[in-house]
């Protein structure tokens, strides 16, 4: 599965260079976030971090790559690692909102995610993330809210 995961991201990295050919704008990222998954009616506090790269389309949208890694804060946890993208709108100068999809590994399942979010920039290089994410499991699927703060560069 970790093969799947790697075509992944790089068929993502492949679909995001022609909007780097065409005008090398964007902006890399990176963040801390926590929260909360829950699945069959348990909860627990997850932690994780997530670095990317947004690539500008123009003035009102862009496409992303992002690589993370989360920690459901339970004992015997183990991190999970995903690759995935992202395909957004700007709000105004200060927000971008939008759609997420990817691929999420570790010692267990692997498995595909959708999801959506928005950050909200604090200033020139901060911002504030919020996003929701639904994990697709064979067995019991997963759902994940967490918030979070990053730096741009």
């Amino acid at each position: 599965m970790r093969k799947i995961a790697i075509a992944l991201a790089a068929a993502a990295t492949a679909f995001a260079a022609p909007a780097m050919a065409q005008e090398a704008a964007g902006e890399g990222r990176v963040e801390a976030r926590g929260g909360i998954v829950w699945a069959n009616g348990y909860e627990e506090a997850v932690a994780g971090v997530a670095a990317g790269y947004d690539f500008d389309l123009g003035e009102t949208m862009f496409i992303g790559v992002e690589g993370s890694a989360d920690k459901i804060l339970a004992s015997g946890a183990d991190v999970v690692w995903g690759v995935g993208g992202r395909v957004g709108g700007k709000i105004g100068d200060n927000g971008k909102l939008f759609a997420a999809g990817g691929y999420a590994f570790g010692e267990g399942e692997d498995v595909p995610y959708l999801g959506a979010g928005y950050n909200h920039n604090v200033g020139k290089n901060m911002y504030l993330t919020a996003e929701y994410r639904h994990f697709f499991s064979d067995f019991v699927d997963v759902n994940a809210a967490t918030v979070g703060v990053g730096i741009k560069f």
